[in-house]
């Protein structure tokens, strides 16, 4: 008996036969594309005078983790960002960057880092930076945009979600469904604290809460210091909910519910630019029919590919790893 497999899907096998082969017996790493490896370049999306508005894409989870699968690898999310900063402080006819965020935020430190290193590039540079809200700025997206000198919120924006999120597993009641034990030795009676085998006691529980709210006052204090929110306003942020771009308006979170275009012409006002000034960014290769709302620096997307699909994205590995987030978790897309 014979199969013919259509036309369309044979690529994809000849493929998959080419890489097994090559691997062998041993299973080596192969990375057959390098996107993600090229230098930044810089292209021209609309104008054509000297000086020059900067574009950055901050999209998807806010991590340190690298983009990297079975065929394509790429910078992580805080590598692409500092790069794009780095590099627009070596062009002096940059006059002003759009931030345009897409993000549910990410770990603590990646999102915290982010903002700094927003902060010393005003700093070095004295160039204003306008931040720009697409589908979702919540959370760490929001504390990232927290040094822009004006927020633009898309009419359908999502945003706020200012806290701090520790998710674990838990897997003692698993464990003794099935008769399954941990045995661990240790140094002191916390070394294991947050381990998924066990219960935890009342006393991590209260320490793992300090911690959460040691973090969450940090982000509530740069809302206080880079938003002048009523104290009402305020205590309804510090819930940690989210707002749509009206309400993030009304309550001070955001300076004005508009589009790009919006913030490009604001921007100009801003900073005293002709009409005709150049909007740029930079990409790692060119792309066809390429504008503003393009996200990509790469030629293809840096999600990984898989030969198994477990059903969990690769933006969702935060939460395996018990780390302290600044993210809306229901944000986080597949």
């Amino acid at each position: 008996m014979s199969y013919h497999f259509p036309r369309k899907q044979t690529f994809p096998i000849v493929l998959l036969l080419l890489i097994l082969s090559l691997s062998g017996c041993a299973a080596p790493k192969i990375n057959l594309f390098s996107f993600g490896t090229e230098p930044l370049q810089e292209f021209t999306l609309e104008g054509d005078g000297d000086e020059k508005i900067l574009v950055i894409q901050v999209k998807g989870i806010i991590w340190d983790e690298q983009k990297e699968g079975f065929l394509l690898s790429g910078p992580s999310m805080l590598q692409e960002t500092v790069s794009h900063l780095r590099k627009a402080e070596k062009d002096s006819d940059i006059k002003a960057v759009i931030l345009k965020v897409d993000s549910p935020g990410g770990t603590v430190t990646a999102s915290d880092i982010i903002y700094n290193e927003i902060v010393r590039f005003k700093e070095k540079t004295g160039i204003k930076v306008v931040a720009v809200m697409m589908d979702l700025a919540a959370s760490g997206g929001y504390y990232i945009s927290l040094p822009a000198d004006y927020i633009v919120a898309h009419p359908t924006t999502v945003t706020g979600s200012v806290g701090v999120l520790f998710p674990r597993w838990q897997a003692f009641g698993l464990m003794e469904k099935i008769g399954v034990r941990r045995d661990v030795s240790k140094s002191g009676k916390h070394k294991d604290m947050g381990s998924p085998f066990r219960e935890p006691t009342q006393e991590e529980i209260d320490m793992f809460q300090g911690l959460i709210d040691g973090l969450n006052s940090r982000f509530i204090s740069l809302v206080k210091k880079h938003r002048n929110l009523k104290p009402e306003a305020l205590e309804l942020v510090s819930t940690a909910r989210i707002f749509l771009a009206k309400d993030a308006f009304d309550i001070g979170l955001v300076d004005e519910v508009g589009y790009l275009d919006d913030a490009i012409d604001h921007t100009k006002k801003m900073t005293n630019l002709p009409k005709n000034a150049k909007i740029i960014t930079y990409r790692r290769v060119e792309q066809p029919d390429d504008n503003m709302y393009n996200t990509s620096t790469t030629q293809l997307s840096t999600k990984p590919l898989s030969l198994i699909d477990l059903g969990i994205p690769q933006e969702m590995l935060p939460r395996l790893q018990n780390r302290f987030c600044y993210i809306w978790e229901p944000g986080i897309e597949k």
